[in-house]
């Protein structure tokens, strides 16, 4: 039983971190080739086969009563809470229909749905809805319907009196994806890690006996003496 430990044990592979990073710096140039390579792959499928987009951004403020009564810490507490529940709507299929009928747009509800995401910052009562698309003024022209077209729908469910309109949409100027620079930048990582990772595992699993010092560690015994290569030996007769 102990025999059987003592070789199970001996099968354990030895990893000698020294020894990888000079597998690593004999392969640099390799691995920086890759590096480029796959920074300059992400470079031309970001600027030339990926599509810009542009992101139109718009923010409404919903209140809960617009009389001349005092507004209570209650009202305000209340207010953020249902806040969550006019982000919902902002995606319901009534609205997005009457963008779409506005608009004239050419895709269906669920289409436009993929195209528009809410935020409502913590502890605020403001909705802010992003629209994303490839054309920059139809991208601010959907915002702003669908800016209209919620307003409508949350006094008409929530019997709010009054949406405020905190920002209209902007035309964006540049693109907001894809990032060029970023992706560029998480090819080369990328890159560099996967050239990185192929030598290492290479190395790892790479068994074979190259030096004496191979032979000590299959052994376990220590090395009495060498024989030369025939090549060198016939290379110091020559001279």
């Amino acid at each position: 039983m102990e025999d059987n430990l003592l070789l199970e044990n001996d099968d354990t592979t030895e990893i000698d971190l020294g020894e990888l990073l000079f597998e690593l710096w004999i392969h640099k140039w390799e691995i920086m080739m890759m590096m480029i390579f796959a920074g300059a792959l992400a470079f031309f499928i970001s600027s030339c086969l990926l599509t810009p987009r542009y992101t139109s951004v718009t923010s409404l403020y919903v209140l809960a009563q617009q009389d001349n009564e005092s507004i209570t810490t209650a009202d305000l507490t209340v207010g953020t809470q249902l806040t969550n529940d006019y982000a919902v709507l902002v995606k319901s299929r009534p609205v997005l229909d009457q963008v779409i009928h506005d608009l004239e747009l050419e895709m269906t509800a669920d289409q436009l749905e993929k195209l528009i995401s809410v935020e409502n910052k913590s502890n605020t009562r403001i909705i802010k809805i992003s629209v994303s698309y490839e054309d920059p003024l139809q991208a601010r022209l959907i915002a702003d319907s669908l800016r209209v077209a919620v307003g409508e729908q949350i006094v008409s469910v929530m019997n709010i009196d009054a949406v405020n309109t905190v920002e209209e949409a902007s035309l964006p100027l540049e693109p907001s994806s894809p990032r060029v620079l970023r992706n560029t930048l998480i090819g080369m990582l990328a890159g560099m890690v996967l050239a990185a990772a192929f030598f290492v595992i290479r190395n790892v699993i790479d068994d074979t006996v190259k030096t004496s010092e191979d032979v000590e560690k299959a052994l376990g015994l220590p090395l009495l003496g060498s024989i030369p290569d025939s090549k060198s030996t016939d290379i110091i007769k020559k001279k």
